[in-house]
């Protein structure tokens, strides 16, 4: 079975994160259970390293400003999970 959150899979909510139309904080964690958690954090690091590993848009000013605006938030996105979990003593990885 395949781990959801709000009906969508942990990859499709880790992309809909990096392109900001789901904000992670610690309620929209709360509900989360530690597997549900160990999975979005591993999705979210995937979904960072496949970005960090596309081409980089040399000259493209519009294009380098998204790439980083997605990393950015995949970047905080994980850190305020990996506190969450500290705090919950959940261990994520």
């Amino acid at each position: 079975m395949t781990t959801t959150i709000r009906g969508k899979s942990l990859k499709a909510t880790a992309y809909d994160i990096s392109e900001g139309y789901v904000v992670v904080n610690p309620l929209f964690l709360k509900s989360l259970d530690s597997e549900t958690l160990k999975g979005l954090h591993h999705e979210l690091t995937r979904v960072q390293t496949e970005i960090r590993s596309e081409k980089f848009p040399h000259g493209d000013v519009q294009a380098i400003r998204w790439r980083n605006t997605r990393l950015q938030r995949l970047n905080s996105a994980i850190m305020i999970l990996k506190n969450f979990a500290r705090e919950r003593r959940i261990m994520i990885i």
